[in-house]
Formats: structure tokens, C-alpha cells, sequence
């Protein structure tokens, strides 16, 4: 190994395992102001044990990790760079924000309140009922400028610091099924894309790729907009993931991350036959969402958490979704499957 890589290595592993520290001090910490896991009255949660499983959890984090550093080495996408002076600051303040807003969240969660942020949104009739809900029991649900800024750091402290991790696996994905291209000649869509945070990371490898970011909440497309306004090829629109503003193949290439384990099954498979109506023929579509029941036999009982502990109504259905059998349907073959932790990430290309 040459000295500059061993050097890299060295850089990668003490970044992330600091990084890491950091989110899991948070996820501890917010363990012990909180309520119960199952709060009272309700039957405890008790995940199925097997023998060593918390080392193979153990090590498919690890594997993460090492997926990572193995594309970065590939020269698939920078490495990140997670304490520059602006991150470290908007750690910092993700901090405050976090702690400020976790008795909210928590007595929501212990309420089983995931559903007050329909009273409070006007002209309801503009989103689908789905949407008018508090996903995760977070205050505002997908409607406020405090809930686009925190939802970062909700979500690296839900996984450990390993959130931006996976993205980057569902980015390496991207890249090898844009091998090539013109990056300036190969139109994006980022379907969801929420507050911009993985439609950044691939200006930051695709400098000159014209993107489009579509998203339903106006707070989320103006967080997305801040976060894009140096590249000026590069927009934010809102409008719905199953009937988006664009004409038929508009598009070379589109992502989606962490929108589909959200979605009711009917609406699922609207949104799929809408990605495939946008993309050209022989473009690209990468996915990227939670694990589904049999991926990781070990992380099955994380999973079957999730719609009990963080209000995911439609969780339950995602997890036996057949997505290869929904993506063909909709007029894709798949090309590629990796599982990231927490996160299958899958590349298809529209036939």
C-alpha cells in the first residue's frame, strides 16, 4: 500500500470513527431523557435473540464503512468532509436543535401523536392524506423550516452516524451506471429529494450535471435550494412524486432515497411508473431505501422496531414489497443490488 493511500486510510477511519462518537453520544443521551421504549399500557417490545447476533450488527456497520472507503478510494466520489469549519458548525447547532426539540418529539412518540400535524397545515387539499402526518413523530411532520433544518440530525443519530455513509453507497451506485456519460449532458432527477442533503453530495461529484430536485414540502425545497445555490445548473421544484411537472423522458438518470418505505402500497407503485415515465429509455434509476424482512436475518428485529417506535404507517407493507417485481413492471431491469447497513441500494436502467 503506498504511503498517500495508508495515509487516506488512516484520515477515513479516525474522521468517521470521531464522527460516529459524536451521534451515538447524542442517540445515548436522548435514550436517557426519554420515555420508555414502549410506552405504558402497550405491550414491551421484546426483538427475537440469537447467538452473536449483536456481532454480525456489529459488523455489517463495519461493512458500511468499508464499502465507503473503498469507493472513495476508487475515486467513485470525494471523501467527505465532515470537520470543515461550516460542518463542525452546523453540527453544533444540529446539536442544540436536537436536544431543544426531543421532549416534543418524545411526548409525542409516548402519546402515539402522529397525525396533529393534519390541524395545522392549510390547504390540505394540496397534499395527498398520507403526507399529513408526523413520519417519525417529528414537530411540524414535512411542513416547517424548523423540521427541514433538524431532520439531518434526527436521522445520523437514529443510525449511529451512519446515514450519509449509506447515501454515499446509493452515489457509488450512480456513478458506475453513469460510467461514460457526459455528466453535462445527462439531466437528473432526484425524486424527494427532501432538504438537498444527497442531491449535494452528488454536485459535489458531478459538478456540471444538470439536477432537479422534486419535493412536496415547500420548507424542505427552500432548505434543498440553500444547500444547491452554487451550482446554478442545478434547481428545486415542488410538486408530487407520482404526478411530477416534467414531460415524458425528460430525464437520463433519477435517485430516490428514502421515500418508498413511506408511501402507501398503491401509491408505491404510482410513484415507480411515474420515476419510469421520466427517465429516457437506457437511462439510469437508482434506488435507495431501509432493508426489507429477510435482507439481514440480524437486522430483522431493528426493523420490525421501526413501525412500532417511530410511527412509519406504511413500514409494515414496504418490508414484503417485492421491488424488483414493481421497478420490471414499471418498464426497468435491475443491474445491480448492495446492501448498505441499514439501507439496500439497487440500480436500474429503463428498457
Amino acid at each position: 500500500m503506498s504511503p498517500a493511500r495508508a495515509l487516506g486510510r488512516a484520515r477515513y477511519a479516525l474522521a468517521q470513527t470521531a464522527r460516529v462518537a459524536w451521534y451515538m453520544s447524542h442517540y445515548l443521551a436522548a435514550r436517557r431523557l426519554s420515555g420508555p421504549i414502549t410506552p405504558p399500557g402497550e405491550p414491551a417490545f421484546t426483538p427475537k435473540s440469537a447467538p452473536g447476533r449483536q456481532a454480525r450488527i456489529r459488523d455489517a456497520f463495519l461493512d458500511l464503512f468499508a464499502q465507503d472507503r473503498a469507493n472513495i478510494e476508487a475515486g467513485l466520489y470525494p471523501a467527505p468532509n465532515d470537520f470543515a469549519p461550516d460542518a463542525v458548525k452546523a453540527a453544533l447547532e444540529g446539536s442544540r436543535r436536537f436536544f431543544e426539540d426531543l421532549p416534543r418529539l418524545d411526548a409525542r412518540r409516548m402519546a402515539r401523536d402522529g397525525v396533529e400535524v393534519r390541524s395545522e397545515v392549510d390547504e390540505r387539499g394540496r397534499y395527498p392524506a398520507y403526507y399529513l402526518q408526523n413520519f417519525h413523530y417529528q414537530t411540524g411532520g414535512w411542513f416547517t423550516r424548523d423540521s427541514a433544518r433538524l431532520y439531518d440530525m434526527q436521522v445520523e443519530v437514529l443510525f449511529g452516524g451512519a446515514a450519509d455513509a449509506m447515501r454515499r453507497i446509493a452515489l457509488g451506485a450512480l456513478v458506475r451506471g453513469m460510467k461514460g456519460r457526459d455528466q453535462r449532458r445527462t439531466p437528473l432527477i432526484d425524486v424527494a429529494c427532501g432538504n438537498g442533503r444527497f442531491l449535494s453530495q452528488m454536485l459535489e461529484t458531478f459538478p456540471r450535471l444538470p439536477a432537479t430536485g422534486l419535493d412536496l414540502s415547500p420548507s424542505y425545497a427552500d432548505e434543498a435550494r440553500g444547500r444547491i445555490a452554487r451550482w446554478p445548473q442545478a434547481e428545486i421544484v415542488v410538486g408530487k412524486a407520482e404526478s411530477a411537472p416534467f414531460e415524458t423522458g425528460a430525464f437520463q438518470a433519477a435517485t430516490c432515497v428514502y421515500l418508498f418505505h413511506e408511501l402507501p402500497p398503491r401509491v408505491r407503485r404510482e410513484v415507480a411508473a411515474e420515476i419510469a415515465r421520466l427517465v429516457a429509455p437506457g437511462g439510469v434509476f437508482v434506488f435507495a431505501d431501509s432493508l426489507q424482512t429477510g435482507d439481514h436475518r440480524d437486522l430483522d428485529a431493528m426493523l420490525e422496531y421501526f413501525p412500532i417506535g417511530f410511527h412509519e404507517p406504511f413500514y409494515g407493507s414496504y418490508l414484503g414489497e417485492d421491488l424488483e417485481a414493481m421497478f420490471t413492471a414499471a418498464g426497468f431491469v435491475l443491474e445491480e443490488t448492495r446492501l448498505a447497513f441499514l439501507t439496500k441500494v439497487m440500480r436500474f436502467r429503463r428498457v
